[in-house]
């Protein structure tokens, strides 16, 4: 069971940029947002995927809009594939909102996994970014890394530390707003005290799962 968020002390960083074409969504009373990533946004195990519960919260806060939270979610996947899934997931959708979780797989994923390199990885990021904003007028917020010890070991952490940085500079040129994971899973663990298996599928190898927020096991 997921812990409410006056049970833990730190808190997510606020969003620096507008999100105008969802909050006209509103004020028309229908929104649709694409989530779109790797197997957080998809959903492993017993754990709701953070759209379902996004979706729940939403329509709490907003009981009169019609509000519609669409799973884009594939598993092991990074920004390069999941760029060439735009057209379909994403721009056919028609949102107001994109929501794309990335840069972890291809910072924790083994060598025979043919992860996609940094470069490739923000540069498809940048790509991306740049197709939502022209092509499609939607708004954006993109959701870095998660902060676990697969990306925290001597031979990831610099690595882990660069892409968070990438994405922050990204967003940051192109005007675009980042929920912060990292920072804020790193809050939970370094000042909270709260322990890895509780913010991560603890039968998971790689610890990259459902790191959306403090359960309870």
């Amino acid at each position: 069971m997921a812990l409410g968020s006056s049970e833990f002390p730190v808190q997510a960083a606020p969003f620096e940029q507008p999100l105008t074409n969802f909050a006209n969504g509103l004020r028309r009373g229908q929104v649709k947002v694409v989530a779109i990533g790797s197997s957080t946004t998809a959903g492993e195990g017993g754990i709701a995927p953070y759209p379902q519960r996004l979706l729940a919260d939403l329509r709490s806060i907003f009981p009169k809009p019609g509000i519609d939270v669409i799973n884009r979610g594939v598993g092991g996947e990074e920004a390069p594939k999941e760029l060439l899934r735009f057209k379909h997931d994403v721009f056919d959708q028609k949102p107001d909102l994109v929501i794309w979780q990335v840069g972890t797989n291809a910072v924790w994923q083994s060598a025979d996994q043919n992860p996609p390199t940094f470069d490739e990885t923000r540069r498809a990021i940048a790509d991306g970014v740049d197709q939502l904003l022209v092509d499609g007028g939607i708004d954006v917020i993109l959701m870095d890394l998660q902060y676990v010890p697969a990306v925290l070991t001597p031979a990831k952490a610099d690595k882990a530390n660069a892409m968070v940085a990438a994405i922050s500079e990204i967003a940051h040129a192109k005007r675009v707003n980042v929920f912060r994971r990292f920072a804020l899973m790193k809050g939970w663990h370094d000042v909270a005290r709260i322990s890895f298996d509780r913010m991560v599928d603890p039968g998971e190898t790689a610890g990259c799962t459902q790191a959306t927020g403090p359960r309870t096991r």
